[in-house]
């Protein structure tokens, strides 16, 4: 076993650079509890133009911005709609229902591709006063466990009309939004037009230790400042870690087209074995998942294996195994998990 590890379990899993340290601790702070740390209050007005939009809240997880959105948007007892294996309803714990009263149903698609027909089928707007009404869908770019899957700018198009028709308003859950403007070439303001709501992270891909930020009107973000402390959220001289946000807006963004191009030999090594474990075209950007149902191994178990090699995985669930790039790797790095991860799949496939 090596005696460095190769970390493939998510690209949160990156370490702030020296560069990176060296402008944390020169960041101006004040309490934004107040409104009063300008480098949190630069970084709110940065990326609430980014998108197009009137203002942001800084948050210190994604998660956080997620649910301050959907409150803005979705009432107790109202509903909000989003894909089957979306990280809203299968990763933030049933937050929505606990914190907000909302309730959900979801549609499933292959790779968590979206297809607007797919959502307006199932939308109950206005549905009178004994049935539930949905006021709200959720889109999640790019998408985490459908495989880093980058949204069709021209569903998020046509859903965004016909919700309009309907009163439904929208949110973007951008945790990897950055990865998306990449692959698509779209622009961020693009994206940001269609949606009422948006999270985005600087954690997952960008390099920074902590943040995410809620993005929408003066108005709603007025309104989840109060959510965000009732909560737990306030927090003092926050801006030592918002510089790190700056900092990887300024920087660290060009490093995803590497992220994109690694995900994608991983998984064109791993599909020289078997197309039914990964299909290399269906890799948009960072995140590979491996589909080990035709194998005679489990994910838990292959992960097992790699780790005995210095390779950390992410299994998520009994046959699914995701490895996800990030900017802390090197290309060493990714030339031995293309010579060890096919030779494992190998003997799993002859096992069977």
């Amino acid at each position: 076993m090596s005696n460095k590890l190769i970390d493939l379990r998510s690209d949160t899993v990156t370490k702030p650079s020296d560069e990176m340290r060296k402008f944390i601790a020169s960041a101006p702070v004040g309490d934004d509890v107040y409104g009063e740390d300008p480098t949190v209050n630069s970084l709110e007005e940065r990326v609430a133009e980014l998108f197009g939009h009137e203002a942001a809240l800084f948050c210190p997880t994604g998660s956080l911005a997620n649910q301050l959105a959907i409150r803005m948007l979705v009432a107790p007892g109202e509903e909000l709609l989003t894909e089957t294996n979306s990280h809203i309803v299968r990763a933030e714990l049933g937050a929505g229902a606990v914190f907000s009263g909302i309730t959900t149903r979801t549609w499933l698609a292959e790779r968590g591709l979206l297809r607007a027909e797919d959502a307006l089928e199932i939308a109950k707007p206005d549905s009178g006063p004994y049935l539930v009404s949905t006021t709200a869908i959720a889109i999640e770019n790019t998408h985490n466990f459908g495989g880093g899957t980058v949204q069709p700018i021209e569903e998020i198009k046509k859903l965004r009309s016909e919700t309009q028709k309907l009163g439904i308003a929208m949110h973007l859950d951008g945790a990897r939004i950055w990865n998306a403007h990449v692959a698509s070439k779209v622009e961020l303001k693009e994206y940001g037009k269609h949606f009422d709501t948006l999270s985005v992270c600087l954690s997952k891909g960008l390099g920074a230790p902590i943040g995410s930020l809620m993005i929408s009107t003066k108005e709603r973000v007025q309104k989840a400042r109060q959510w965000r402390k009732r909560y737990g959220g306030g927090m003092r001289q926050v801006g030592i870690i918002a510089a790190a946000g700056h900092f990887a807006l300024d920087n660290n963004i060009k490093f995803l087209n590497k992220d994109h191009e690694r995900a994608k030999s991983i998984a064109t090594a791993a599909s020289k074995v078997s197309l039914k474990v990964i299909d290399p075209k269906n890799v948009d950007t960072n995140i590979v998942g491996l589909d080990l149902s035709s194998m005679a191994i489990t994910a838990p178990e292959l992960a097992t294996q790699l780790k005995e090699f210095g390779i950390l995985t992410g299994p998520l669930g009994s046959k699914y195994l995701r490895l996800v790039t990030h900017m802390d790797l090197t290309d060493a790095d990714i030339e031995i998990v293309n010579k060890v991860l096919p030779d494992l799949l190998y003997r799993a496939l002859k096992a069977k």
